[in-house]
């Protein structure tokens, strides 16, 4: 059975390691002081299109990305990894797009991208946290949606079986292609870039990077399709500019505040019996156990 999976993904500040100069005098994320990084659970869901594609001789891997031009560095990574060709949604009308802006925008892009069989996503980004946009994206395009996936046990006679996380376990969950899958980090990891993929497809570029290419830089990109990623405006997915970027948020994010835990006071606590009997004994007393 060949399949078509498309896979969502977003370049990140690396939110993980913040500090005083990562955040801007008005609260807001000081972009330039944290590095990019491709979202850890966009990269479980990575992980699961490429088993799938394993399992499915004959099967493609389309990566889509919204962001600056610097967001074509994950469509790279997504190569080195397996994927089959990367898509670059890239166009000022998208700046400031809240999740609701977000999802219009990459379901108007999937529409673009016609034949699909799967939609797989990470459940949330770390900039945001949200887990809002997976879900919009499969609302907007119609699609069956599998939330919290960890797992593929089945995928057969156009239906899939997920197994996903719940707040006690697992549980197992049957729907029909297509659908759209949120991947947690629970799901396996995805594997290292591969040496002979990072060899052939460390020059792949969207068309913006190509205007800047020396000229046998532009002989090597002619000369290979799978090096010309896709680079789609606005315009390119006949998106409605009112439902995109600012004029179709209706959040807005006020301020991002960097907060530091300090501890008031603090007890030492030996390994003797009478000292472990009086800690247990506190937090008991407080709550905080039992």
């Amino acid at each position: 059975m060949k399949l078509h999976i498309i896979v969502l993904a977003k370049q990140v500040p690396d939110t993980r390691n913040v500090g005083q100069q990562a955040m801007n005098a008005d609260g807001t994320i000081n972009r330039s002081a944290l590095p990019a990084i491709f979202n850890p659970e966009d990269l479980n869901a990575l992980e699961q299109a490429l088993q799938i594609k394993e399992a499915n001789p004959g099967s493609s891997i389309t990566v889509l990305t919204m962001g600056p031009y610097r967001a074509a560095d994950i469509l790279r990574e997504a190569l080195y990894r397996g994927a089959d060709e990367g898509v670059l949604l890239t166009d000022r009308a998208f700046a400031g797009a809240d999740t609701l802006a977000t999802s219009y925008a990459i379901a108007s892009a999937i529409r673009k991208i016609g034949s699909y069989d799967i939609v797989l996503c990470g459940r949330q980004a770390i900039d945001g946290d949200t887990a809002q946009v997976g879900p919009q994206v499969a609302q907007q395009l119609g699609l069956p949606q599998i939330t919290y996936s960890r797992r593929i046990a089945a995928l057969q006679d156009g239906k899939i079986t997920v197994e996903r996380s719940i707040e006690n376990g697992v549980e197992l969950v049957e729907a029909p292609l297509p659908l759209l899958l949120t991947v947690d980090g629970s799901a396996a990891a995805c594997r290292p870039c591969n040496a002979y993929r990072m060899l052939r497809f460390h020059r792949a570029a969207i068309p913006t990077e190509q205007a800047t290419a020396d000229y046998r830089y532009k002989q090597s990109l002619s000369s290979d399709e799978a090096l010309s990623l896709k680079e789609w405006s606005l315009a390119d997915i006949n998106g409605d500019a009112t439902r995109c970027g600012l004029a179709g948020s209706p959040t807005k994010v006020r301020k991002v505040e960097n907060i530091i835990f300090q501890a008031k006071e603090s007890k030492r606590f030996s390994a003797d019996d009478d000292d472990i009997k009086s800690l247990v004994d506190e937090l008991l007393a407080n709550h905080t156990i039992g």
